[in-house]
C-alpha cells in the first residue's frame, strides 16, 4: 500500500456572512504531496543502486496539481538530519536518467549526499512545451519533499536549461535552508541567444513572435504553433507559444542568466566541458561578469572549464568524456563550503 504524505497545505478562510454564528471555517486550497512509487517500466534498468548507495522513486504533486517524477539517491548510511541533499534539475527534453544528471547522482551518494533529482514538466517529449515560470512549482514541490524528508541543508543543481530555472527559483525564494548552487552547461542570456545564435533568422523569428502573440490572444498559448523554431544545427524545432514568450522572446521571457544570478544569496559554482557545442566558450563569462558586477548578492562564485580533446560536439555538453573529472570538481567544492 502506498503512502501519500501532505507537506504543504495552502489554507483558504471562508468569510463569515454577515449575521453568521460561529467561527469561520478553514479550508484547503492546494498541496503539496510525495509518495514513494515503484520503478517505473521507462527507467532503464542499469539504472540502479550499487553497495554505497541507495535509490528510491517518488511521485510529487504540486500546488498547481502537476506531477513531478523524481529519483532520490542516498548514501548507504544515510541520516538527513547530518547530510546535504542536492535538487538537480535537466536540461531541454532530458531526465533524470540521461547524463549529467543520471551518472552525478549516483556518484554524489557514494561520495555521501543525498540527491532528489527530479523530471520537470518539460521532459522527454513535452520538451519546448513549457512555461518558465510554471517550473518554479515543479522546483518547489522538489524543495519542500526534500524538508518533509529531514533535510535542512540543500544545494541547488540545474544542467543547461534547468539552469536558469534554478537561478530563478534560488534568486526569488531566499530559503536559508538552500546553501549553494552548481551550474553545468550553462548559457548567459537565453533569450539573446535564441535570436542571434540559435534561430540566426529574423523572418523566422518575426513569423514565431506573430504566432505566438495570435495563440496569446486566441488562448492558446498551450498549442504547438504551425512556425517551428529555426536551431543552430539546421533543424526546425516545434514548440508552444508559452515556451517562446516565456523562454525566448526578448520583449517577454525572463529566462536571462545574467539578470538573475546576481540576485543569488548563496556561493556558486559553474562548469563546463572544453568541447561543449551548445554553450559557447564566451557565455559563462557573461554571467561570471554580473555575478562579479558591483552590487551583485553573490557572496563567491567559482568558473570550472573542464579540458576536452575530442571534437567540439552536441555530445560534449553531457560531460560525456569527463564524468569522473565533474563529479571531482563538484564534490571537491562543496567539501571546500564545509557542505557534507
Amino acid at each position: 500500500m502506498r503512502l501519500f504524505r501532505t507537506i504543504m497545505n495552502v489554507g483558504l478562510l471562508a468569510t463569515a456572512l454577515i449575521g453568521t454564528l460561529g467561527p469561520a471555517s478553514a479550508e484547503r486550497a492546494a498541496s503539496i504531496d510525495y509518495q514513494f512509487v515503484d520503478r517505473s517500466p521507462t527507467v532503464p534498468s542499469g539504472f540502479a543502486a550499487s553497495a554505497d548507495n541507495t535509490l528510491r522513486f517518488l511521485r510529487i504533486t504540486t500546488l498547481g496539481n502537476s506531477f513531478v517524477d523524481a529519483a532520490l539517491w542516498q548514501p548507504k548510511e544515510s541520516d538527513p538530519a547530518k547530510q546535504t541533499l542536492i535538487i538537480s534539475v535537466h536540461g531541454s527534453g532530458d531526465n533524470f536518467v540521461k547524463p549529467p544528471v543520471g551518472f552525478l547522482s549516483p556518484a554524489l551518494a557514494t561520495k555521501g549526499y543525498a540527491v532528489l533529482a527530479i523530471n520537470t514538466r518539460q521532459h522527454d517529449d513535452l520538451v519546448n512545451t513549457d512555461n518558465f515560470l510554471h517550473i518554479r512549482q515543479d522546483i518547489d514541490a522538489a524543495v519542500y519533499t526534500a524538508r518533509a524528508l529531514g533535510y535542512s541543508s540543500i544545494v541547488m543543481h540545474g544542467h543547461s536549461i534547468g539552469n536558469i530555472q534554478v537561478q530563478f527559483y534560488v534568486a526569488t525564494a531566499w530559503a536559508p535552508d538552500i546553501k549553494a548552487m552548481v551550474l553545468t552547461g550553462m548559457f548567459g542570456n537565453l533569450p539573446w541567444k535564441s535570436r542571434n545564435m540559435l534561430i540566426q533568422n529574423e523572418q523566422n523569428f518575426s513569423a514565431l513572435m506573430e504566432a505566438s502573440h495570435n495563440a496569446l490572444r486566441d488562448g492558446r498559448t498551450g498549442d504547438v504553433m504551425p512556425v517551428k523554431m529555426r536551431w543552430f544545427t539546421g533543424q526546425e524545432v516545434p514548440m508552444t507559444a508559452q515556451h517562446f514568450l516565456t523562454y525566448r522572446s526578448e520583449a517577454s521571457s525572463t529566462a536571462d542568466g545574467t539578470y538573475w544570478i546576481k540576485r543569488i544569496p548563496v556561493p556558486i559554482l559553474m562548469v563546463r566541458d572544453a568541447s561543449d557545442a551548445v554553450v559557447a566558450p564566451f557565455e559563462p563569462y557573461m554571467l561570471l561578469s554580473s555575478a562579479t558586477s558591483q552590487g551583485s548578492l553573490v557572496p563567491s562564485i567559482e568558473y570550472k572549464l573542464l579540458p576536452d580533446d575530442k571534437p567540439v560536439s552536441l555530445d560534449n555538453h553531457y560531460f560525456v568524456n569527463n564524468q569522473q573529472p565533474l563529479v571531482t570538481v563538484v564534490t571537491d567544492w562543496l567539501a571546500g563550503k564545509k557542505l557534507q
